[in-house]
């Protein structure tokens, strides 16, 4: 016989809630003024029952930011027609939420819940270089001759992404042409 699982059953109800309270109370305070007690009481749970499933705040926040609950669609590469336009803008989108009180703590959060625990790690590499984001686009850009036929499409996703998070991560202060030349570099310049 299968030996049980040992403590709590972990109730989805319970855990939808401090996720739910999680969110509400990052939006409402941001990552410095939030606090596991203030979650469990927003959640209607004991602290306890936070800690049993989530080590820390950060890792709260990174499940908040996975399941979608923190910046819906702020991070979806929008879809106009034209590439090179569409990685400018959410470049420059993405800087504009780094730069945003809430979205440096919320990278912050991020960080330290990657750096604490490989699982949220590996859910974050997949959730911020999900092939889905840029791959679909940059294959077709290059199936139809926009972008050389030899782009590497996962390294170029990997590339944009990590280029703006390590200067969000070293704070280095937003720079306005950054994404045009992030996005000349990875595709090559626009043909004349």
């Amino acid at each position: 016989m299968p030996e049980g699982r040992r403590g709590a059953v972990r109730s989805e109800a319970a855990r939808v809630a401090i996720l739910e309270a999680t969110a509400a109370l990052f939006a409402e305070r941001g990552y410095d003024h939030l606090s596991i007690e203030g979650i469990a009481a927003r959640a209607g749970v004991g602290k306890q029952t936070v800690y049993r499933w989530w080590p820390g705040k950060s890792a709260l926040i990174a499940d908040c930011l996975l399941e979608g609950m923190l910046l819906p669609d702020r991070f979806a590469v929008p879809d106009t027609g034209d590439l090179r336009a569409d990685l400018i803008a959410w470049l420059a989108g993405v800087e504009g939420v780094l730069d945003s009180p809430t979205g440096e703590g919320l990278y912050r959060s991020l960080i330290a819940a990657a750096s604490e625990n490989a699982e949220v790690a590996q859910r974050l590499r997949e959730s911020l270089a999900d092939p889905r984001l840029f791959a679909p686009r940059l294959r077709a850009a290059r199936d139809s001759g926009e972008v050389r036929a030899d782009l590497p499409v996962d390294e170029v996703s990997e590339a944009l992404i990590g280029a703006i998070m390590l200067r969000a991560l070293a704070r280095t202060p937003r720079d306005p042409g950054l994404p045009e030349r992030l996005v000349d570099l990875t595709l090559g310049p626009r043909p004349s």
